[in-house]
């Protein structure tokens, strides 16, 4: 499964509350049904982070190097859509033969196509999808392996559901209550052009703000637990203006070595457009953290953490995840540099430098 090895999708939450002590009880009455009572319509549970087959639920296959290790599974059948018109064009003709009719009234093709679903439905085999989860009983947080706006919503749902806790994503506005107790209102527009379309935007505004501090800043910031971690902005790079309504809304720039050197991304700078997603690279010495950054839902894809020593398949998850709350901690350590950057008195003089950094920078 996606967070023992390889690269993932993650968006990350902290829960609002500790897990009861009966959790394990509570997801357990939550679980996935069998598969042969699936029919039309979707079935929603709980199975184990090991395998999406697995509904049994307890410390032996819900534990792993410390953490709870879910899947949000769905499971449906579906009569394939190439098939379902094959049948029921076929009982189309049987109609038209048996009635000598040049036609199939509507009301009967909603009566063949009934019957077909009534009568194949079950010989399909049931689909199946995870969301995987793992929660880090000792810090509260939450990483859920999607970046699916559709996924996130209807995981909330469900986990509220099953524990009466809300997980709270982290993005611009929980790092603000937690870190700063104000809301996004508080914070300036930024302006990396002298054509700015004077909307707010934090996440673009904080990923743009991120480039510039990793070309002309150096990219450093300094964890007291875990040391200095530098930043890189790469390609691909996705531009985009706040309000869509301005020409091409959106430029994705990913040929060539260095899209971030090019032309078309100076230019994007200079008409207002901001990052909306770029990929990244995140080092601390030899450990490199590097995925795609995703600012306005502040999920990340791709995501490949720093390879591990152990082999034994609990510490080994313990050592990834250990990794993944590093990272989390590192991007909260940059999201409170810009904070305090655009915040600052001398924040119009940087502001400028910013701009300056847009027209001025080197490009191919």
């Amino acid at each position: 499964m996606p967070f023992e090895h390889g690269t993932f999708a993650v968006a990350i939450f902290k829960l609002a509350s500790k897990l009861p002590e009966n959790y394990l009880e509570l997801f357990a009455a939550d679980t996935a049904g069998m598969l042969d009572q699936v029919k039309d319509e979707p079935q929603i549970g709980w199975v184990s982070g090991r395998h999406l087959l697995e509904s049994k639920i307890d410390e032996e296959t819900a534990i792993c190097g410390g953490h709870l290790y879910l899947n949000l599974r769905k499971a449906e059948r579906k009569i394939p859509s190439v098939l379902m018109k094959a049948i029921c064009k076929r009982e189309e003709l049987v109609y038209i033969q048996a009635n000598n009719a040049l036609m199939v009234p509507s009301r009967v093709k909603n009566e063949i196509k009934k019957d077909v679903i009534e009568k194949h439905l079950m010989k399909m085999p049931p689909s199946l999808a995870g969301v995987p989860v793992v929660i880090d009983l000792s810090t509260d947080m939450l990483y859920l392996g999607t970046g699916s706006t559709s996924q996130i919503d209807n995981f909330i749902a469900f986990f509220y559901k099953t524990t009466n806790i809300e997980p709270r994503q982290v993005g611009i506005g929980e790092m603000l209550a937690e870190m700063f107790h104000t809301t996004e209102a508080d914070l300036p527009v930024i302006n990396f052009s002298d054509c700015p379309d004077g909307e707010l935007t934090p996440g673009r505004d904080f990923l743009t703000w991120l480039w510039y501090y990793s070309e002309k800043e150096g990219g450093r910031v300094s964890l007291e637990q875990f040391g200095d971690f530098d930043i890189m902005i790469e390609g691909p790079l996705t531009f985009a203006y706040s309000a869509e309504a301005q020409g091409a809304a959106e430029t994705t720039l990913k040929k060539g070595g260095s899209p971030q050197r090019s032309a078309e991304a100076k230019a994007a700078l200079i008409v207002g457009k901001k990052l909306k997603k770029a990929k990244f690279a995140m080092a601390r010495g030899e450990d490199v953290w590097a995925g795609t950054f995703d600012a306005d839902h502040f999920t990340f894809s791709g995501l490949s953490l720093p390879e591990g020593e152990e082999m034994d398949i609990h510490t080994r998850f313990a050592e990834r995840i250990m990794n993944l709350d590093i990272f989390q901690q590192a991007m909260k350590a940059y999201f409170k540099k810009f904070f305090e950057t655009v915040k600052a008195l001398k924040w119009p003089e940087t502001e400028k430098k910013l701009q300056k950094w847009a027209l001025e920078r080197d490009s191919y």
